[in-house]
Formats: C-alpha cells, sequence, structure tokens
C-alpha cells in the first residue's frame, strides 16, 4: 500500500510539470496564440457555434469532445476522423468504435464554413476539433484551458487505425491502459479523461454483456449495484434495443461535475471500461477517490490531460494541409 501511494503521489507531482507542445522528432510545436495574426477571430467564431449547437441539444457537447479522442488515437490530432470515403480514402466513420455512434460532424461543418469566411485556408480542422472540445467542456460547466495550436490536417485516414487504437467499453484494463501508453499518455491521463464520462450517453450494445449472462439468465457482472442494473435491464434487453441510449452519468447527464467517479465509486459506472478503474488497479481506484472527492482536482488534471492528448503526432509546418472542407482533402484528384 506504501508503494502504491508514494507512486501515485509521484504522479501527481508530474502533473505540476509544465508540458511542452513540441514534437521533438520532427521541429513542429503548437502554441495557443497560433492564429492571433492570421485568423484572430477564429476562436471566438467556434466557441460561438459551439455554444449554438450545444444550446440545441445538450448532448452535442459530449460528441464534440469525444471526436476529439476519437481522432486523436488514431494516426494522431490530424481530423482524419472527418474525412469521408473517396477514391483513396476509407472512412474511418465506418470503424466499431464510430459506426453509430461518432456524431457532430455537421456541426464541425458549420463551424469551418464560418470561419473559412473569416480568414480563407488558414485554420485546420484539426485545431478545430481540439477548439471544440474545449468549448464543449466548459459550456457543460467544466474546466477552462488555453489549447494549443498549429495542427495541421491530414491527407489520409486510418480505419484499421481506428478499430484497433481507440479504446472499447469491452476491452480489459490492460488493453485499455496499453493504447493509452501507446499515445505516451499515462495512468494518470487514463482516470482524467475518462472522467469524461460525467456528460454524454451509451448505447445498449455497449454494455449489455454487463446485465444478462451467455444463456440469458442471471447477472453477468455482480459488480454492478443490482437496484441500478435491473433499471437498465427495461430498456436495454437481452435482444434488440441496439442504439437505445442511457446518461453515461445518471446523476447530472449534462453538467460536467465529478459525479461519474462518485457513481463509481457506488457501482454505479455504465460501461465495463468505467467499473475497471476501481476493480482492477489500486492505483486507479485511489485517483477515483481523489476525483470523487475533489472537484478542483479532477478539473485541473482533466485541463492538463486534454492538453497533453492534443498534442500526439500533430501535423505542423509543412506536413499536411489545411483542408477547405473538413470532409475531403484539397487535391482535385480526389472526388466524394
Amino acid at each position: 500500500m506504501a508503494q502504491s501511494l508514494s507512486f501515485l503521489l509521484a504522479l501527481s507531482l508530474l502533473a505540476f510539470v509544465p508540458l511542452c507542445f513540441c514534437d521533438k522528432t520532427l521541429g513542429g510545436y503548437l502554441y495557443p496564440q497560433f492564429y492571433d495574426h492570421s485568423c484572430p477571430k477564429a476562436i471566438e467564431i467556434v466557441k460561438s457555434v459551439v455554444a449554438k449547437a450545444v444550446a440545441r441539444e445538450a448532448r452535442m457537447a459530449a460528441s464534440l469532445l469525444r471526436l476529439h479522442f476519437h481522432d486523436c488515437f488514431v494516426q494522431g490530432c490530424d481530423a482524419s476522423i472527418l474525412l469521408d470515403s473517396s477514391k483513396n480514402i476509407i472512412t474511418e466513420k465506418r470503424s466499431v468504435p464510430n459506426q453509430n455512434s461518432a456524431r457532430g460532424f455537421e456541426v464541425i461543418d458549420e463551424i469551418k464554413s464560418a470561419v473559412e469566411k473569416e480568414c480563407p485556408n488558414t485554420v485546420s480542422c484539426a485545431d478545430i476539433l481540439a477548439l471544440a472540445a474545449r468549448d464543449s467542456t466548459v459550456l457543460s460547466g467544466g474546466p477552462n484551458w488555453e489549447v494549443p495550436l498549429g495542427r495541421r490536417d491530414s491527407k489520409g485516414a486510418s480505419l484499421s487505425g481506428s478499430n484497433n487504437n481507440i479504446p472499447a467499453p469491452n476491452n480489459t484494463f490492460q488493453t485499455i491502459l496499453t493504447k493509452f501508453k501507446r499515445q505516451k499518455l499515462n495512468i494518470v491521463d487514463l482516470v482524467a479523461l475518462s472522467g469524461s464520462h460525467t456528460i454524454g450517453n451509451a448505447r445498449c450494445t455497449s454494455f449489455r454483456q454487463r446485465l444478462y449472462n451467455q444463456s440469458g439468465n442471471g447477472l453477468a457482472d455482480f459488480t454492478l449495484d443490482q437496484s441500478y442494473a435491473a433499471q437498465l435491464r427495461t430498456r436495454c434487453p437481452r435482444s434488440g434495443g441496439d442504439q437505445t441510449l442511457f446518461f453515461l452519468d445518471f446523476v447530472s447527464p449534462t453538467k460536467f461535475d465529478n459525479s461519474y467517479f462518485k457513481n463509481l465509486l457506488a457501482s454505479k459506472g455504465l460501461l465495463n471500461s468505467d467499473e475497471i478503474l476501481i476493480t482492477k488497479s489500486q492505483v486507479t481506484k485511489q485517483l477515483v477517490q481523489q476525483y470523487a472527492e475533489n472537484t478542483e482536482l479532477f478539473f485541473e488534471q482533466f485541463a492538463k490531460s486534454m492538453v497533453k492528448m492534443g498534442n500526439i503526432s500533430p501535423l505542423t509546418g509543412s506536413r499536411g494541409e489545411i483542408r477547405k472542407r473538413c470532409r475531403k482533402i484539397n487535391s482535385i484528384n480526389q472526388t466524394a
């Protein structure tokens, strides 16, 4: 226990080390003032469109936040998730984590259109995703942070990368941690970023296996509070209803707060990937307990981890391009 606490303390101290937004291998770097001269209104334009979208539908905040996450875990934060299929591209939207699930693309289109009118060929779709994720968090009552900018957009997508790199609800703890480490994110980032499940929804098909065993009789997962499980079964049957939506945080589903962690401690985390944070690792369980007790601590680490995630393998300098439309690359040879 002492060793575990010491390890946890060391990880917590690392959170206060200033982040370097450098891509040391290729010499690129990101910084919040990137558009100060080339498109000074860009940040406000993004915020304005996101605010209208979230006002229309509160769920959109979680959807936009998730888009950034699913983008960065595949090829880095390069807006590859936004590309539609074309002559030489198979869209990531078809992957298991994204199909019938990823949404908010029309909002990104709306932002891009507004930004293009103000500053043509200047602001990348990848940066729009990063800003929209931050704005969605703030509009839901979560923390604010400066978003390092200067990403460029990819000229391709990776369906296999989307299928293999994005953590899945039914992955084991070790598999999820490995996927985070692959992106140079650590166990603290894993728990803090999982806290984004304080807003948004999940489909019945994402957690059904926790409600029923293979024969369809009895319970498959006794780590889930049984009264909560009974409520879930009323709308998530043994078969059918795959797309039925459930709040990830039933206490305050549209408010970005720390109730997600409180739910975990009460055995009321919806997904298996939530529950394993308190059953498979003493380090993650202690972090869950800390964040459940201290909203400020959670907010501070969430902001740091979001900046860190947003710096996964960005395209900078002359690499990639600034797409005119987020759904397709600029080359005239690529037709939808």
